[in-house]
């Protein structure tokens, strides 16, 4: 018996789920009279269903049968008088354009919050459901008057939002995290839309002004965290860093938060604020991988920014670090930065070799002696001695399969091939790397690979190729004159050629590298101009959009750049920069 009465549960509970997707289908398709039909049905079946009571409703407003729907409501309120039902009342009343009765039952609904205030969450669903925004406010405004210990910041900040009340929906915001502050981030998400890049906006300066007053009403490091934030959307980085030491001075329990502005600073070029970050990170930092990984990070910087000139004081710092921390594996990333630096800035590739060969014999595990032979394989491509080379990137291959290590010393196997002018031998091992795991050499072997296979069939000889691959060599060894020359070699030399983009394109880079700005913008030019259909179309156009905004503040000229991205390339890699960083051109605040 049990069994047939737990059958016939099934049965029914099953037969009224069809019903009810056969009425939200007939709704979803505007087939209103046959959902009116199917939510009668269920509302016969179940006449406490809330949801087919609203959407009975709904139905007859959708076919304008406001009557029919005013009759279903009150008799509804006649058996109950929930304060929803009110609000929905008064809704339709307001669809007959019946004004006066409209506010007579919505504030009808606003008093039952008198009677129980527990009222006001579905009254304020209701209201909100209708986009009857100042109603739903008021709902939320009376109860926390009748019950202080409601707390509805969060959803009145909402609503200010999208009523455009900018600073009242940040004092929400901030009323909510004060006393929510595991919401934190979940609120900077929430506001991220509503300020932009621009220090000067309106939004920003009124959300500054906010967090300001709070922290001096009731210091907190909250406060601090999203003074912090909040100049990191606008790209100040130093400020943040002052608000970061701040609550790094009243809670030293991690260096976390700093380390992760440096990296930030560091993405974005702010190469000043990062070397500050790093020198207090320096003076700071107890652990040795903390202190050990600043160092090497301020000479990564101090490298790049130097002169012939300053090498020997790098050097000497390079040597100061060695004395200090010692050569073992701990400091394995100092010295294979070392060796680089000896071998690509000081030209002493046999002390370099040397050097690395010395690291090898610490006790290290295989992927930290594959990064030494990658480096290796580097110096040696530098002393142009590919063979050797192409035996360190090998051994990588074989002792680290399908690892990220095996697959970027099988791209070096491929630029080495190139460089040799082994074109066939470089496009097989391209052809593979087009699926790596990591999207970086995926997209750098498919560039390889295009660029080989789009020149090498137009001259049995491969003679501009192989001038491009010279060059591109040279570039690789820090010879960016002798690989400028040879590259004008190619554009005269072979100005009918396809491989014309692509040696203005290197050039350009070539020029960025030297800070001849203007003759990078005229290789750039060049290439939208006559070269427009070609396959670098998007990264010529980032390429001169950055040089527009960071180099030669030409913002309108940028703008029109990456919109170009946004709208003519929605497949291109820089599309996700390309769109913030034009609506940051444009002075979008809000998206």
């Amino acid at each position: 018996m049990r069994f047939f009465f737990i059958l016939l549960v099934f049965i029914s509970v099953n037969v009224f789920s069809q019903d009810d997707i056969f009425a939200k289908d007939y709704f979803e398709n505007g087939e209103y009279e046959k959902a009116l039909l199917e939510y009668k049905k269920l509302y016969a079946k179940s006449p406490t269903n809330t949801i087919y009571i609203f959407q009975l409703i709904n139905t007859y407003q959708q076919l304008e049968k406001y009557n029919e729907a005013e009759q279903f409501l009150m008799k509804l309120l006649e058996k109950n008088n929930y304060p929803a039902f009110l609000v929905e009342l008064g809704y339709n009343y307001q669809l007959k354009n019946n004004l006066e009765k409209a506010n007579e039952y919505y504030s009808k609904a606003l008093a039952s919050l008198d009677i129980n205030v527990n009222n006001v969450f579905n009254v304020a669903r209701s209201f909100q459901s209708h986009s009857l925004l100042n109603e739903t406010l008021a709902a939320y405004e009376k109860a926390t008057i009748i019950k202080p210990d409601l707390n509805f910041n969060l959803q009145m900040a909402q609503i200010y939002g999208e009523q455009g009340d900018i600073e009242k929906m940040f004092n929400s915001y901030m009323d909510f995290v004060q006393n929510n502050e595991v919401a934190l981030n979940n609120i900077k998400r929430a506001i991220n839309d509503f300020v932009s890049e621009d220090p000067n906006n309106e939004s920003n300066i009124i959300l500054k002004k906010i967090i300001l007053k709070k922290d001096q009403q009731e210091p907190n490091i909250l406060w601090n965290d999203m003074l912090s934030w909040l100049f990191i959307q606008q790209r100040d980085f130093g400020k943040a860093f002052i608000q970061e030491k701040a609550i790094f001075n009243r809670k030293p329990e991690s260096l976390l938060r700093i380390v992760e502005l440096y990296n930030i600073a560091m993405n974005e070029d702010d190469n000043e604020v990062a070397k500050e970050i790093l020198n207090y990170l320096i003076n700071t930092a107890q652990d040795l991988e903390t202190l050990i990984n600043a160092h090497y990070n301020l000479l990564q910087i101090e490298t790049k920014e130097s002169l012939p000139k300053d090498y020997q004081k790098i050097n000497t710092e390079y040597l100061a670090l060695f004395n200090e921390y010692g050569t073992f594996s701990q400091t394995l990333d100092l010295q294979i930065a070392y060796a680089h630096f000896l071998a690509f800035y000081l030209n002493q590739t046999e002390q370099a070799t040397t050097f690395l060969e010395k690291s090898l014999n610490l006790p290290l595990n295989d992927l930290q002696k594959a990064q030494i032979k990658l480096e290796l394989g580097d110096i040696y491509v530098l002393k142009e001695e590919f063979n050797t080379a192409l035996l360190y990137y090998t051994q990588i291959q074989r002792s680290l399969k399908n690892s990220t290590i095996s697959q970027e010393a099988r791209f070096k196997v491929a630029k080495t091939s190139y460089y040799k002018g082994d074109f066939n031998w470089a496009e097989s091992q391209l052809k593979i790397l087009k699926a790596s795991t990591s999207q970086l050499i995926a997209n750098d072997a498919l560039d390889l690979k295009l660029l080989i296979s789009d020149n090498k069939y137009e001259d049995s000889l491969h003679v501009a190729l192989k001038l491009f691959a010279k060059a591109d060599l040279m570039s690789f060894q820090n010879k960016n004159d002798e690989a400028i020359s040879l590259l004008d070699t190619i554009l005269k030399n072979h100005k009918t050629e396809s491989i014309v983009p692509q040696a203005l394109y290197k050039q350009a880079q070539l020029f960025e590298k030297k800070k001849e700005y203007i003759k990078a913008e005229d290789n750039y030019s060049n290439i939208l101009t006559n070269y427009k259909d070609g396959i670098l179309v998007d990264d010529v156009s980032f390429a001169l959009a950055n040089l527009y905004t960071t180099y030669l503040y030409e913002p309108e000229k940028a703008k029109a750049l990456y919109e170009d991205i946004v709208f003519n390339h929605a497949d291109s890699i820089y599309f996700i920069e390309a769109r913030k960083k034009y609506r940051a051109l444009r002075g979008d605040a809000i998206n």
